[in-house]
């Protein structure tokens, strides 16, 4: 079996080294330039500076809080403790109730506690 695979990959051997040949001799004498990028679409909106959210950064107690908010409305709290992970307190019904999040992750996960090692 060994042999009939030694002859196989000898035969292939040519092509092999001969593919990269070609494409090498091609000549670049009928390319052509790329045309030009086109404008953006007119319909984009500009930047609105009132869609982009104001973070007030706040030292409380050792803890840094940053203060999240669009057109004046609190809609995130970032918490930061000194020696620990940060928390995130998130309004999502805009009803002024935040939940504490410890990621803005949302992919549900399985816990995977160790109960005995071995």
């Amino acid at each position: 079996m060994r042999r009939s695979s030694a002859r196989l990959l000898a035969r292939l051997a040519p092509f092999a080294l001969a593919l990269p040949l070609a494409a090498l001799a091609q000549t670049g004498a009928d390319l052509q330039p790329l045309p030009a990028v086109p404008p953006p679409p007119p319909d984009m909106a500009p930047f609105d500076a009132a869609l982009e959210p104001q973070v007030t950064i706040k030292k409380r107690d050792g803890d840094t809080v940053e203060e999240f908010r669009i057109q004046g409305r609190l809609y995130m709290i970032k918490v930061t403790p000194p020696h620990g992970v940060p928390y995130y307190l998130v309004d999502n019904q805009g009803d002024g109730n935040f939940m504490r999040m410890e990621t803005m992750d949302t992919r549900t996960r399985v816990p995977m506690w160790i109960i005995k090692s071995f």
